[in-house]
């Protein structure tokens, strides 16, 4: 575990200038261990989407691969079969960022949970290489995925990266885009999990220096809105430079 990877939940903005330098620098983290100079996408959650839409995914994100000087790989894991898929498995060891972008959320988290695929991203991770999720993809992170097509049942099982955090994307917008019944089922979350809400255009990290460590729960503020803890913890609002630590 000591050469584990640096972990970011953002809020909203992957692939974007604005989060261009916090993707360079999640990427040198993994240089820095040992991992080759690649940036890998992993499109799951907008598998339901259009060809159009996911063209778009692809694009911005070699876009940012030529602004931070790194080779991209888009993986085209749409569907579960796919992450069974060992030409696609091989791909995961060669990449210092794997990074989740957005869509469904608990679409990402049942097409990947307990398959080849996610076991692999998980070893990089553990050995050096960073992980991002981006809006979907940070809440898919997540012990307990927010289930908003049957919002009488359990939450869909995460891929329990961070078994007790339930990360709220687009904090600054999103209670104003759902209606109350499902911001009710974001709010309820099991026993011992904080809620954090993150604005668009802000990240939550740790791993990414020596003073970060998600073995400690120690996690940095990165960009241009802030986080806020709303449940499980005293409230609060945290700022860019700002340090969280979780119990």
């Amino acid at each position: 575990m000591a050469k584990i990877g640096a972990l970011a939940l953002v809020g909203s903005g992957e692939y974007l200038p604005v989060m261009q330098d916090l993707e360079r620098a999640l990427l040198e983290s993994g240089i820095s261990k040992g991992k080759p100079n690649r940036y890998l996408q992993i499109p799951t959650a907008a598998g339901q989407e259009s060809k159009e839409r996911l063209e778009y995914w692809e694009s911005i994100g070699a876009e940012q691969a030529r602004r931070i000087g790194a080779l991209q790989e888009f993986l085209p894991i749409f569907k579960r079969e796919d992450a069974f898929n060992s030409e696609y498995i091989s791909k995961i060891a060669n990449a210092g960022l794997i990074y989740f972008s957005g869509g469904d959320p608990g679409y990402l988290a049942s097409t990947l949970h307990s398959t080849p695929l996610w076991e692999a991203i998980e070893l990089n991770w553990k050995s050096g290489a960073a992980l991002a999720g981006c809006s979907a993809g940070a809440m898919a992170l997540s012990g307990d995925v927010p289930n908003f097509f049957k919002m009488k049942n359990l939450g869909i099982p995460g891929l329990n990266v961070i078994p007790n955090l339930r990360p709220i994307p687009h904090y600054n917008k999103f209670f104003g885009w759902i209606p109350d019944s499902a911001a009710k089922i974001v709010m309820k979350a099991p026993v011992g999990t904080v809620i954090i809400g993150i604005d668009e255009d802000t990240a939550l990290v740790t791993g990414l220096d020596a003073e970060t460590s998600l073995n400690e729960n120690i996690w940095q503020v990165h960009g241009e809105g802030g986080v806020h803890i709303l449940s499980g913890a005293p409230t609060a609002r945290f700022k860019a430079g700002e340090k969280i630590t979780f119990a």
